[in-house]
């Protein structure tokens, strides 16, 4: 308020003036409301019943706080107070600062002439009502940019809160909680769940940038461990986020409804530590089957290729890689001995053998389990 203060410095209204103002500060405050729901829409319902009265004082208050700066007994400390949280309630009310402006905008254009009118009738000399406009304005001038440094407060609080909900909202996805628990952070991050979410894994200093061209609904991280962000990115199209990350090292879980958003997160993690060629889960689904269980896939191994552990390392991995061919290729010997370079006398050869150790190659049970354990390397 220090420049209608200083304003003020230059005006002191006599206490005849004061009084008369003062007499029409209620008739003011009402005009001035009445003005501001005529002509600024957000106001219409807004400014009614108990808000309305409530309104009513605080522009009386503001009003007569204001005459006390004209007739040279206030500071102007309290009224500037008073815009502030104004404008942090404006934020709470969900109304924006262009309609709080224009409130301000109007209500200073009719109290200015309520207020004139009762100087003038007062007797207040023509040379003094300039200084009294210059006053009037420079006081509502402040009092809007304190109203406007607390909406801008708000909203600067309320998003760090909001992104502090959405982040812990994302961890709760990633860690799998209970409906219940995802519901409740849901309801704190005021966040509209989809029908699914897809997990993103990508180096944390690429997470950011990648989340600006998606749907603002996305959630990411980016402080997870090994310098990894994830983003969740809500009912995907596909193969548009698959060319959205062409230039990023990510790789792409699949999409799952959004309370089973872990399942895609713990997929897209194994596939990194599979591979780091991976982008899309979705194109390497036998590798992810087999490595579900390393253990009992090694074990699966052992047992169903034990007779070829028998014979020497070279002619083992020559008899197992025919093997695989075979089962690939349905038996077509022409087919196998293109796929292994091989003539076809020699495929005939392989299988003698390989049907010498399997006796029960042709049983569908065997077949199924020398097609897993052959259908991905271990180291």
């Amino acid at each position: 308020m220090n420049h209608a203060i200083r304003r003020a410095s230059e005006l002191a209204l006599d206490e005849t003036t004061v009084t008369a103002l003062r007499a029409a500060l209620k008739t003011t405050a009402d005009e001035v409301v009445q003005a501001i729901i005529d002509e600024v829409p957000p106001y219409a319902n807004a400014l009614s019943g108990r808000m309305g009265a409530t309104i009513r004082r605080a522009v009386r208050t503001a009003l007569g706080h204001y005459l006390d700066l004209a007739s040279g007994n206030a500071t102007g400390g309290d009224g500037g107070d008073a815009a502030y949280e104004l404008g942090r309630g404006e934020v709470r009310d969900g109304r924006s600062m262009d309609a709080l402006l224009s409130a301000y905008r109007v209500g200073a254009r009719v109290a200015w002439r309520c207020l004139a009118a009762g100087a003038v009738s007062a007797g207040l000399p023509a040379a003094e009502v300039a200084k009294f406009a210059e006053l009037t304005f420079a006081y509502i001038d402040e009092l809007s940019a304190a109203s406007a440094a607390g909406h801008a407060d708000e909203l600067g609080a309320r998003g760090r809160d909001q992104e502090r909900h959405l982040e812990h909202l994302a961890r709760d996805l990633l860690a799998g909680a209970s409906p219940d628990v995802l519901l409740a952070s849901v309801q704190r991050a005021r966040w509209q769940p989809p029908l699914s979410l897809t997990a993103v894994l990508l180096p944390a200093a690429q997470a950011r940038p990648a989340y600006r061209a998606l749907d603002p609904s996305t959630l990411v991280l980016d402080d997870l461990p090994d310098a990894t962000g994830v983003l969740l990115v809500p009912d995907a199209d596909r193969s548009h986020l698959l060319r959205q990350l062409t230039d990023r090292t990510a790789v792409v879980g699949p999409a799952r409804p959004w309370t089973r958003a872990s399942a895609s997160y713990a997929r897209a993690v194994r596939a990194r530590s599979l591979s780091s060629d991976i982008r899309d889960t979705e194109d390497h689904l036998p590798e992810l089957v087999l490595s579900a269980d390393v253990d009992a896939f090694a074990d699966l191994r052992a047992r169903a290729l034990a007779p070829l552990r028998t014979l020497p390392v070279a002619t083992a991995r020559r008899l197992e890689e025919t093997l695989r061919a075979w089962l690939l290729h349905q038996g077509r010997r022409e087919e196998v001995a293109a796929a292994l370079f091989v003539h076809p006398q020699t495929v005939r050869y392989r299988m003698s053998q390989l049907r010498e150790m399997f006796p029960d190659l042709a049983s569908p049970h065997r077949v199924l389990e020398l097609t897993l354990a052959l259908g991905l390397r271990v180291s």
